[in-house]
């Protein structure tokens, strides 16, 4: 069982001391810059939404894709005389989250109201962490092992708990905003980067290690199609030698994609802006799929605007050091960990590690396979093969049908001869439809079993070489390219069933 949190009241004057106010500088690296004298300086806020069946203050259910307005309590809905309750298990995974990324858990922290007034925001504020959040520091490093040439630190300033807003829909009436409050109040953690990446490829890095982490720790799903993770992007430039320039934001970026194509455009922007003697105005921006370009929302808001106060009605968060020992011996094997010891174990590429890695569950899968079998061929049907028709079916990898007993038994029927590869790969389509049969069974009845026999070869092979004389004649003459039309044809007649190692051995030894 975890060690429980302690939940109390605290002088503000107490948590002054928690507050850290430090200025960083980040040394520059030529191969980053743009245009040959522009930096680009670019900070993150990521939002994942916690991996809890409950919301962050109620008891509704926090699934994805429900009916509309079906998932709402009456503190969902901001009732007057409601009070909200933090979940617990929202504290937990925030709390190993913070210590996966080596940052720093602080003994006390406290709420905020964050004022501001949409429709889908039904108490006209937001439960925050502006002043005193959960975690301070830490960092996440890129290095070769993401695929960058270069290591570098990507520092975070904070993590911080608050709860999401509702969702506004505007494409169903003409005219009309429709509001569904199934989201309202999911927990959700903040991770907000210093400003330490220098371009689009280290941006789309740095979510795409955090997604992998988050999965990992269970602590969210990281699913940027369904949003569970969304990214803000802020973005300056600057030449080198001159002070930062102005930052932009631009928001609710969901795909790593379009995360850096919409850094890249808006580098773009703001060094063109620049050239022309125009100065960058600080305001929000979205992002453009269609016509790869940004486009202005409002002004940036400051915090002035937000009127943030202390939440009255939920005490100061106090985490005792038995909490964080419970939490810190049950966190698993770490990405970068795990990358290490699969490729020194396996002696897999990292590119297939990170093929693995990139699926929520990939890696127990492929151990559970490569038991007693090599994991060569293991990661190759995976992630060739069993990706290929998992995404030409739209089967998400995590609804995967085929289990490891039914791909293992396709390649240990591959290596004992019973059938060919090509064979293999059609049983495996078999399967991913829905079969539940392990391959022998599947063989059995199609009448599949690869032929292996010498004798029964020799006649089909010496059979197809004297009904095709010309071919064989012009083998003789030097043409050796067409040996491979005489495989086709031996296995044309056995219905690809014929052993091609046995059948390239009986043809070389006949036109030989």
């Amino acid at each position: 069982m975890w060690s429980f949190f302690k939940i109390v009241s605290t002088p503000n004057h107490v948590l002054k001391s928690f507050r850290h106010n430090i200025i960083y500088v980040k040394k520059f690296s030529t191969h980053n810059l743009y245009q040959e004298k522009w930096e680009a300086i670019i900070g993150l806020e990521i939002h994942a939404q916690i991996n809890s069946k409950k919301k962050l203050f109620s008891n509704s259910s926090t699934s994805f894709n429900e009916p509309v307005n079906t998932n709402v309590s009456v503190i969902d809905a901001a009732f007057p005389g409601t009070i909200p309750r933090i979940n617990s298990k929202c504290v937990q995974l925030i709390v190993a989250t913070s210590l996966a990324l080596m940052g720093n858990v602080q003994p006390v922290s406290f709420f905020d109201r964050k004022h501001y007034f949409y429709p889908d925001l039904p108490a006209g504020y937001q439960i925050t962490q502006h002043y005193a959040p959960i975690s301070l520091g830490g960092k996440i490093t890129l290095s070769p092992l993401d695929g960058l040439d270069y290591e570098t630190d990507v520092r975070i300033k904070q993590i911080q708990i608050e709860q999401d807003t509702g969702k506004s829909i505007h494409d169903i009436k003409p005219g009309m905003a429709l509001i569904d409050l199934n989201r309202s109040g999911t927990g959700l953690m903040e991770i907000v980067t210093e400003p330490d990446i220098r371009t689009s490829k280290e941006a789309g890095l740095t979510v795409r290690k955090l997604q992998t982490l988050l999965r990992t720790l269970g602590s969210s799903n990281g699913n940027m199609e369904e949003g569970s993770l969304r990214c803000d992007v802020n973005v300056s430039v600057h030449e080198i030698g001159t002070p930062f320039g102005t930052r932009c934001e631009i928001k609710n970026l969901n795909s790593i994609k379009f995360l850096m194509a919409a850094v890249d455009v808006e580098i773009e922007r703001q060094i063109a802006e620049l050239k022309k003697g125009h100065s960058i105005i600080q305001e929000t921006r979205g992002y453009d799929v269609a016509a790869n370009q940004t486009f202005r929302l409002r002004t940036k808001e400051t915090s002035a605007d937000y009127r943030y106060m202390p939440e009255p009605d939920i005490p100061s968060l106090i985490i005792t050091e038995d909490y964080l020992t419970g939490i810190h011996n049950k966190l698993p094997e770490l990405p970068d960990d795990l990358k290490k010891r699969l490729m020194n174990q396996y002696n897999i590429s990292l590119r297939d590690v990170m093929s693995l890695m990139h699926e929520d569950g990939g890696v127990e899968y492929f151990e559970e396979i490569a038991k007693n079998r090599n994991p060569h061929h293991v990661v190759n049907w995976i992630t060739h093969d069993l990706y290929g028709l998992l995404n030409t079916n739209n089967i998400k990898f995590n609804h995967n049908p085929v289990t490891t007993q039914q791909l293992g038994s396709i390649i240990d029927s591959i290596k004992t001869d019973d059938i060919t590869a090509k064979t293999g790969r059609k049983i495996l389509t078999i399967m991913v439809l829905g079969d539940k049969r392990l391959c022998h069974d599947i063989v059995q009845e199609k009448g599949w079993k690869q032929l292996t026999n010498t004798y029964e070869l020799e006649i089909i092979c010496k059979n197809i070489l004297s009904k095709n004389p010309k071919q064989v004649q012009q083998y003789k003459q030097g043409n050796k390219n067409i040996f491979s039309w005489f495989v086709g044809q031996v296995m044309k007649e056995t219905k690809s069933n014929a052993n091609p190692k046995l059948v390239n051995d009986i043809l070389t030894k006949y036109l030989n």
